[in-house]
């Protein structure tokens, strides 16, 4: 007997979004995985273009790679050293200002 993808009980209830969307087609799968890999990429070229423009690039690139992240394991690394960097220069900066008197 198989076993379904989708968890009965509480599981099923208290993660629904987890679970709502799950292709068993490796079409539908691969138009997910192209779908989230074309809108990542853009984002977080947006957010490079904003780095030398006026913009938030600093927002608008760790937003791309959490988009990628659904679908790729590289992203996911990525996003933990952007999330690290991010508490070290946190850090940092408050020791530097408090220092400074701001």
């Amino acid at each position: 007997m198989a076993r379904s993808k989708i968890p009965s009980g509480w599981r099923r209830w208290i993660y629904p979004a987890t679970y709502a969307y799950q292709p068993e087609n490796g079409a539908l799968r691969l138009a997910k995985k192209m779908v989230v890999a074309t809108v990542g990429t853009s984002v977080v070229l947006v957010g490079v273009v904003m780095i030398v423009t006026p913009g938030p690039a600093i927002v608008v690139i760790p937003a791309g790679l959490a988009i990628l992240a659904v679908e790729f394991a590289w992203a996911r690394r990525w996003l933990r050293r952007v999330k690290a960097y991010a508490r070290i220069a946190r850090r940092r900066g408050w020791k530097t200002s408090a220092k400074r008197g701001v």
